[in-house]
C-alpha cells in the first residue's frame, strides 16, 4: 500500500467498545482525503493513531515511512495535527502564542501571513479561553500549519465556522495540496468533501466501507447517496 499516510488493518478498543475494527486505507502526497463517518464510526480514533497520540491494538499505520507511536521530533515536526478539542492554552492570545510555536521550528510559515489568512487579527487580543469555538477552531488550524507539514491531520476543521471562513480554510487547504502536503481531514460535511476532496474514505462502525477517488466514489450519484446507501444499518 503506497502513500505518505498508510493505514493496515487497524483495530482499536476502549474496554468493552471496538473503535476502529480492521480499517485500511491510504493518502497520498499533493492530494486531500476526506474521512467521512457517522459520529462513533472511528475517525477521530484513527486520525489520533496516525498522529501518535494512541497506539493501535493490531494493524499499523505508517506516516512517512514512520510508526508515529515510536517517531522521535524530527518526525513530529514534519507533521501538524488539529484536534477536535483541547491542545490550547486557554489563558494565551493568538499572537504570542503563534509565534512561540513558530520558534520552534526551522522554517515556520510567517505568523502574520497565517494569521491574516484565518481572520484571527479581528479577535487578537482575545484569550482563548474567551474565544467562540470557530476562533478556537482557526487558531488551532493555524498551529496545525505553522510548520509547513508534509503531512497535515485535521479532526472537523470547519466545525463551528460561519460560510465565509469555511470558503477561507478550503482555499487554504487546497493550496496546501497543491504544494505537496498529503491532507487528512476527518469531515460530517458532503459539502467540504465535494468541495477539496481528492480521495474519500467512508467508515462507519470502525470498518471502511468505501474508499476510492471522489469520482468514483460517488459513481455518477451525489456523495450524499452514496454515503447513506453504505453507512445505513452498518454494524448493527
Amino acid at each position: 500500500m503506497a502513500g505518505a499516510v498508510q493505514v493496515r488493518d487497524l483495530r482499536r478498543s476502549f474496554g468493552a467498545t471496538t473503535a476502529v475494527d480492521g480499517a485500511s486505507f491510504a493518502a497520498g502526497a499533493g492530494s486531500v482525503t476526506a474521512v467521512l463517518g457517522p459520529n462513533g464510526a472511528g475517525k477521530t480514533t484513527t486520525v489520533e493513531c496516525l498522529a501518535g497520540l494512541q497506539r493501535p491494538d493490531a494493524g499499523a499505520v505508517r506516516v512517512l515511512g514512520t510508526d508515529p507511536w515510536r517517531s522521535g521530533p524530527d518526525h513530529r515536526a514534519r507533521v501538524g495535527v488539529m484536534l477536535q478539542e483541547g491542545g490550547l492554552p486557554t489563558t494565551s492570545r493568538p499572537l504570542p502564542l503563534l509565534r512561540h510555536l513558530a520558534a520552534l521550528y526551522a522554517q515556520p510559515r510567517p505568523v502574520e501571513e497565517l494569521v491574516a489568512r484565518l481572520g484571527i487579527d479581528a479577535f487578537a487580543g482575545t484569550t482563548v479561553r474567551r474565544m467562540s469555538g470557530g476562533q478556537r477552531q482557526r487558531v488551532a488550524l493555524a498551529a496545525a500549519l505553522l510548520p509547513r507539514p508534509e503531512v497535515v491531520f485535521l479532526d472537523e476543521p470547519t466545525a463551528g465556522l460561519d460560510p465565509h471562513a469555511r470558503l477561507d480554510v478550503w482555499a487554504l487547504l487546497r493550496e496546501e495540496s497543491d504544494g505537496g502536503a498529503c491532507v487528512v481531514v476527518t469531515t460530517h460535511s458532503f459539502e467540504e468533501a465535494e468541495r477539496i476532496a481528492d480521495r474519500v474514505v467512508i467508515l462507519a462502525a470502525g470498518r471502511v466501507v468505501g474508499e476510492g477517488g471522489l469520482d468514483e466514489v460517488r459513481g455518477g450519484r451525489s456523495l450524499e447517496d452514496v454515503y447513506f446507501a453504505l453507512t445505513t444499518g452498518a454494524g448493527r
